[in-house]
């Protein structure tokens, strides 16, 4: 079980297929195996050794590909790194993996050499754009062409594949390890599932970076599919990729969903070709969903739920389940049920399972599980307290046929456009502004983002700080899209006796009407 090994079998089978179109590039798996073996080799040339981290910084290409592969054939692992997080926390993730060689493309190239000078382990810089490539870099095809082509390493099994940064609750980045072995197993039961036919021609436009993407991606390389590769998703730009290569298959946050099916334009492109969709990372309202049918009823849709630390599959919902029939038994509100090799648990806070339909929170196991978090030990004993289950700090219930219905999240984490926000790091972004006395953030509904962050002050006798002045002071100290969308003042938090914001109570009002309560 290793990260190359469809790359070899690939290439005994049709070694001419096309393995991706990026722009006006195309590239066979011939091709593409080649400078996947160049670039392993320059990497080792520039000093990388084995399990020393290599990280990326760049929006999608194809030269995303060939990172993602050639860093396990050079026998190292992989850090990809957030595009929407700030410098700060992406140099806090390079420190913690003590990364020595980042990979960046001309949209990062400034925020790369800034990095430099706060990442004591970093030794080399490869750029990795178009452009001249800038002074202190090295240009990635002169090294490609100046390269020696090595042996895969084959590193596999209990070796680590990559350090998966995620939002922490202590206000700083988690790195949770996950094996060789782990991701193969995940994409082995995700690739059971039928969401990519052989051979197919698949979109990738959601960020590269994240899980959802490399994971059904990877299932792509499995069936030898051909990677249609845009930079960043723009739905007049997927909408005309879909229609010019014929694309069959596509991974899609909602967000991206609601984009393209209320583009004004849609209807003038010509999307037969798209067989098979699969959407998750965040809550979907479900008159997106009959939209999205309506417009493209020959589409198979498919729900996948999970998290980073299960590599990252849970559970999926199927096409079956996706009927209208399946609709008005209210199975578009469920995750689906287990993949195979997984299996899931609703827990009372004694870890006893409840009966089915009594909402608990989701435990899960499987050959897919992380190792753990990166230097935090506290952290990881409180995911994998010894036991053998995964606590996922998300609450649901379990129908009689083992469908998941999530009801709630146990920590406090917001889903927004895909990306997971940890309350306490934006209230640690908020509390440090001098008029703000007390704070609490919590998820509220939003048809564009599945949820919004909104934030509720108390600020200090005297002051008046505006919405828009605390927003922005946010956004000078972490990502953009945790930095809250709203804020509400009020003269006081509710808590509980032992002086706990009372958060479900903030989060009532936005929630009641909603067919799907998260937050």
């Amino acid at each position: 079980m290793y990260f190359t090994q469809p790359l070899h079998r690939n290439l005994q089978r049709a070694p001419t297929r096309l393995m991706t179109i990026c722009g006006d590039r195309r590239r066979t798996l011939q091709q593409f195996v080649e400078r996947v073996a160049r670039l392993a080799g320059a990497l080792r040339e520039l000093g990388v050794k084995r399990d020393d981290c290599v990280a990326m910084l760049g929006l999608n290409s194809d030269r995303y590909l060939e990172y993602c592969f050639a860093v396990p054939w050079a026998d190292a692992v992989l850090n990809l790194c957030n595009t929407r997080w700030s410098a700060e926390e992406n140099a806090y993730a390079l420190n913690d993996s003590k990364t020595s060689i980042l990979l960046v493309d001309e949209t990062f190239k400034d925020v790369a050499l800034g990095m430099c000078e706060q990442v004591a382990s970093l030794r080399h810089v490869i750029y990795v754009g178009e452009g001249a490539t800038p002074d202190g870099m090295y240009g990635y095809e002169a090294l490609l062409a100046q390269a020696s082509p090595v042996e895969d390493a084959r590193r596999g099994g209990d070796s680590l594949l990559g350090v998966f940064y995620t939002g922490g609750t202590t206000g700083f980045p988690k790195g949770v390890m996950i094996s060789h072995g782990a991701f193969w197993s995940s994409q082995i039961a995700l690739d059971a599932e039928g969401l990519v036919p052989p051979e197919a021609t698949m979109l990738r436009a959601a960020p590269m970076f994240h899980l959802a993407d490399m994971s059904t991606g990877y299932v792509g390389v499995l069936e030898g599919a051909t990677h249609v590769v845009l930079p960043a998703f723009l739905p007049d730009k997927a909408m005309l990729a879909i229609q010019r290569h014929g694309v069959q298959v596509a991974m899609l946050v909602p967000t991206m969903i609601q984009l393209l099916v209320n583009h004004p334009e849609v209807a003038s492109y010509d999307l037969s070709s798209l067989q098979h969709l699969v959407y998750g990372a965040s809550p979907i309202q479900e008159q997106t969903l009959w939209e999205l049918q309506s417009l493209l009823p020959q589409l198979q849709l498919f729900q996948a739920y999970g998290q980073t630390e299960m590599a990252p599959i849970v559970s999926v919902l199927g096409p079956a389940q996706h009927t209208a029939a399946a609709a008005a038994a209210g199975m578009l509100r469920s995750c689906g049920r287990a993949t195979r090799a997984v299996e899931v648990r609703i827990v009372d806070g004694d870890g006893c399972e409840v009966p089915r339909g009594s909402v608990g929170e989701v435990v899960v196991r499987g050959p897919n599980m992380m190792s753990g978090y990166l230097n935090n030990p506290g952290q990881t004993q409180a995911a994998l307290p010894g036991d053998g289950w995964l606590r996922t700090g998300d609450g649901a219930r379990m129908d009689e046929e083992g469908y998941i219905f999530i009801v709630d999240r146990l920590k406090d984490m917001i889903v927004t456009g895909g990306e997971n926000v940890f309350s306490a790091e934006v209230e640690n972004a908020l509390s440090s502004h001098a008029d703000v006395a007390m704070c609490a953030v919590v998820g509220i509904p939003s048809t564009q983002w599945g949820e919004s962050v909104h934030a509720v002050v108390v600020v200090k006798p005297g002051s008046t700080p505006t919405a828009e002045a605390l927003i922005a002071h946010c956004k000078q100290r972490i990502a953009g899209y945790k930095a809250p969308k709203s804020v509400e003042f009020r003269t006081a938090l509710p808590l509980s006796g032992a002086g706990k914001v009372l958060k479900n109570e903030l989060r009532e009002p936005f929630w009641r009407d909603s067919s799907r309560h998260v937050g």
